[in-house]
């Protein structure tokens, strides 16, 4: 804290704001709260283009672009999405009604399971087929489950603090959303600091927070590392939030140099306060054997693409390890469809710091990878050791590794997939899992097993796992479990508007092939291709208007958002 070449005015000075007011917003009622949440509204629907264009422009691409679909997605309308799930929430609560609907929270396996999405007819309709659930720790009872939701607005008591948000350079709601989470779930005022990748976003954060920063409840503020030194150790910090990597992490409550490691053994931190983070890790997308048929592949194909390539793989949660079964002669099949769907994308660039030296890296250790990018969109198609370096740490770019396993049937390739996956990979953010549902029907058991077994904080099928994120209701975190000492993908978990305690898993199920097509592969629903698939012809344009219907609902809207889904 004694930097002398950094000038810490503004950084006090926003302190000192926050601490004065702490006590306002720990008190304030919650028709108060709610209304704040739906002034929100309108200014993410009036500033919505530009948010999504600021985000497009540090990927150095336009708004017009097809990838600024991602924009969309990842900024205005995941942050509306948040916002309405919370609002579901609280406007349960003030009408004198439990958070969660008794039927939501029922035991299965000797465990219990809250229902969380769809919560409104809405989700039924704009995300026909999708659902979420989420498995409470061991022990946890039902009745135990729904008495403690939303605890904080049931008679819990909310402490004044002030936390700290050090924001996400890569997904434009990731700060928005951890502040939502912290003023709303913990009751904190918030000290928000913008990374440098994404700082630009910092005018449109204060316009839609325009009410909480004039209330003195939340600031932003700038800088790199320095200023993040001085903030986490700042006495007028209570609590800290944090995503970025593990390295982020140690360095902060260990330090580096030679005695990072002693402090490490003998765990006498830097900083010892309230820590939570989300820090990713290397997340598997496991593909179970089956009766596909040639527009599988190409869906497919579209589906895990897409888990990489979103945002240039710069996702915490983005698939690094596709793990297929070595004897399915689907395999190879499905990789030549990955490797023509990736020469058929526009271009773009790895964006993120790092990237190239990460990418060159990877082209270094692998003679014969295959590159369809001059330097990116690089498959290492036969990974083999598992010291690979695409198997022990997080690239966090466009590169890709196949992983193939034994097993000559759905058991017994998932019982070597899941040992796989918790094992050797290194993280537990997330993990995705692929299965067609007849082979789900004639192994009865084997996926639920599966799912249950893979040590993973949101678990999709059919689905990407990142998805997750984007709901609000659900969530989102490390698999329980880690420590500050072996931090892995983190502790803790955000989002999560329904407030459920003792969580260990989300686990998101979608449909296995869009409409009308699912109507011949036993998943009939009404969802056509998803719009977040980097391959959707008319992504941007959905995106855009779900996020003015999430915004302002109305009937008259959904024509349009539906026209243009159908197209995609």
């Amino acid at each position: 804290m004694n930097n002398p070449a950094l000038d810490t005015t503004v950084l006090d000075r926003a302190l000192g704001d926050l601490r004065h007011h702490a006590s306002s917003w720990a008190t304030a009622p919650l028709t108060e709260r709610i209304g704040l949440l739906e002034r929100l509204m309108p200014r993410i629907r009036d500033g919505a283009a530009d948010l999504a264009a600021a985000g497009a422009g540090v990927k150095g691409y336009g708004p017009d672009s097809p990838w600024a679909a991602e924009d969309w997605a990842g900024g205005p309308w995941s942050l509306a999405q948040h916002v309405t799930a919370r609002l579901h929430v609280l406007r349960r609560l003030a009408a004198g009604r439990e958070p969660l609907h008794a039927e939501a929270v029922h035991e299965r396996g000797g465990r219990t399971w809250v229902d969380v999405f769809p919560a409104t007819g809405w989700d039924r309709l704009l995300l026909g087929g999708y659902s979420a659930q989420v498995r409470m720790r061991a022990g946890v009872t039902v009745e135990q489950t729904r008495h403690r939701a939303a605890a904080p607005y049931r008679g819990g008591e909310q402490h004044p603090g002030v936390a700290l948000v050090l924001g996400a350079g890569n997904v434009a709601s990731l700060t928005a959303t951890d502040i939502l989470h912290k003023l709303y779930a913990e009751g904190q005022v918030v000290i928000a600091k913008m990374n440098p990748v994404n700082a630009c976003l910092r005018p449109h954060f204060e316009r839609i927070f325009t009410e909480y920063v004039q209330r003195g409840w939340v600031r932003f503020v700038d800088g790199g590392p320095a200023e993040g030194a001085y903030l986490t150790a700042h006495d007028g910090v209570d609590s800290i939030h944090v995503t970025g990597s593990d390295r982020t992490h140690d360095a902060i409550v260990w330090g580096t140099g030679e005695q990072a490691e002693r402090r490490r053994r003998e765990d006498t931190p830097l900083v010892d306060k309230p820590f939570t983070s989300e820090l990713g890790g290397v997340s598997p997308y496991i593909v179970v054997p089956g009766p596909w048929s040639r527009a599988d592949f190409r869906f497919q194909a579209e589906h895990i693409v897409t888990s990489k390539m979103n945002n240039s793989g710069h996702n915490c949660i983005a698939s690094q390890v596709l793990v297929l079964p070595r004897s399915w002669q689907g395999t190879d099949l499905l990789l030549e469809e990955i490797r023509r769907v990736l020469r058929a994308l526009p271009a773009r660039r790895d964006y993120y710091p790092g990237a190239h030296q990460r990418l060159q890296a990877v082209l270094a250790a692998h003679p014969r990878a295959e590159c369809h990018g001059d330097d990116s969109r690089i498959l290492v198609a036969d990974v083999a050791e598992h010291d690979d370096m695409l198997l022990t740490g997080e690239v966090f770019a466009s590169a890709l590794g196949v992983v193939r396993l034994p097993g000559e049937g759905p058991a017994h390739f998932l019982r070597h997939a899941v040992d796989f996956a918790n094992t050797v990979l290194p993280g537990t953010l997330g993990a995705t899992l692929i299965v067609h549902p007849r082979t789900e029907r004639t192994s009865p058991g084997v996926v639920d097993a599966a799912v249950g077994e893979l040590r993973y904080g949101t678990i999709g099928v059919n689905t990407w796992s990142g998805v997750g994120f984007l709901l609000g209701y659900t969530p989102w975190g490390a698999h329980p479990g880690h420590t500050r000492q072996a931090i892995g993908s983190g502790v803790g978990f955000v989002n999560n508007a329904f407030m459920l305690e003792d969580v260990e898993k989300t686990v998101l199920r979608a449909p296995f092939a869009p409409a009308p097509r699912g109507l011949f592969t036993g998943c009939p629903s009404l969802s056509p291709k998803p719009p977040y698939f980097v391959t959707n012809r008319t992504g941007r344009t959905t995106i855009e208007r779900v996020t003015r219907f999430t915004t302002a609902p109305s009937p008259a809207q959904l024509p349009a958002v539906l026209a243009s889904a159908l197209r995609g």
